[in-house]
């Protein structure tokens, strides 16, 4: 991976021209946005990529339920397909034999999913699978958003993946706006026309800070955000986020779902902030995507690795989370860490934010 200048990995437009151009990274190979509902997103004629991140924007009519079909030429509807999924925490379902790859289910219909998913395309192997999905479940910052992790594979050992197909299997369709966005990866790229453009970089290194913000960038559909946060004392920290349009919303209009450890789901509605990392940790590593329609919920997906505390002899902790900001009127354009307890981040504490349309 390309570094421009300390803890950069994808540089500003100017900076990604020239000599200073970085080569390779995430790029877009194929896109499909739906002018009317249907049930079916196809993106095909796929180069040859190792892997691929495909971002799914779902926008249900009525009960949907999502799924993943690939192919080579041409979509594989038989029963090729084995997956592992959990839903809110829950115990893993199974299935083999299945003519596709399970998404998410809509039980609740009339909402809006986001899914980040990546694939590794090698001919001669199983094509191997996994993401995780948010949902908004229902509308408003009373109702916590739905979760899904997913695994699968397609057992095809002869040929790359040229087309992805997302696909509704149940009454409802996808609704106008729904998309599939697919980017491409491989060790040996020399493009310099990276999906994901750096919008942010802040840290701290002027001083320690009760919040850390992104300041106001421009506004994206899809954010990717990495936030490295440490407390400025030999101390645990509860990192969390809020967002806004111009300046950060402070009301009630967050709710979230999040596991601990692989432990039972719990939820927060109608919250000031969004928590990324709890549990015992001065420092830690978040991870998250968000997509951000002006005029949809906006989702979010999370992960927190926080280090307990320091030596080989006390493992990490882990935090899995989603949420959304209920907002259906502007886009995110400004991020802000806090810590839950009002403590103070050091120094070294900072926040990336990239994105793309």
């Amino acid at each position: 991976m390309s570094f421009l200048d300390s803890k950069r990995i994808i540089g500003t437009n100017t900076q990604r021209t020239g000599a200073d151009a970085v080569s390779g990274g995430w790029k877009e190979v194929g896109r499909t946005t739906l002018g009317s509902a249907g049930d079916t997103i196809d993106v095909s004629s796929l180069p040859d990529k190792r892997y691929y991140m495909v971002l799914t924007t779902n926008i249900a009519s009525g009960t949907i339920d999502a799924r993943f079909r690939l192919g080579n030429g041409s979509v594989d509807t038989g029963s090729n397909y084995a997956r592992r999924g959990s839903e809110n925490g829950a115990a893993d379902g199974t299935g083999t034999g299945n003519d596709s790859l399970l998404i998410p289910y809509a039980e609740n219909g009339n909402t809006h999913f986001f899914g980040v998913h990546y694939f590794a395309n090698k001919s001669d192997k199983e094509k191997l699978l996994t993401g995780h999905c948010v949902d908004e479940y229902a509308s408003g910052a009373g109702q916590p958003p739905a979760r899904f992790e997913n695994a699968g594979k397609w057992s095809n050992t002869s040929d790359v993946i040229d087309v992805i197909r997302n696909y509704n299997a149940q009454s409802g369709s996808f609704d106008t706006g729904s998309e599939m966005v697919v980017l491409g990866y491989d060790p040996d790229d020399t493009h310099t026309d990276n999906f994901w453009e750096q919008l942010a970089s802040v840290d701290l290194s002027g001083g320690a800070a009760t919040s850390l913000s992104s300041g106001t960038f421009t506004a994206k559909k899809y954010l990717w955000v990495q936030v490295f946060a440490e407390r400025n004392s030999d101390a645990n920290i509860q990192p969390v986020f809020r967002v806004g349009n111009s300046s950060v919303d402070t009301g009630s209009n967050y709710s979230f779902r999040y596991s601990s450890n692989g432990g039972s789901d719990a939820t927060v509605t109608s919250d000031t902030s969004m928590g990324l990392g709890w549990g015992a940790g001065r420092k830690h590593f978040i991870n998250m995507f968000i997509i951000n329609n002006s005029s949809n919920e906006k989702l979010i997906i999370s992960h927190d690795v926080n280090n307990n505390a320091s030596g080989a002899g006390n493992v990490p902790n882990r935090f899995e989370s989603v949420g959304k900001w209920v907002n259906t009127s502007s886009q995110i354009n400004v991020i802000q860490m806090l810590e839950e307890d009002g403590f103070t981040f050091g120094t070294d504490s900072f926040i990336k934010v990239w994105g793309s349309n």
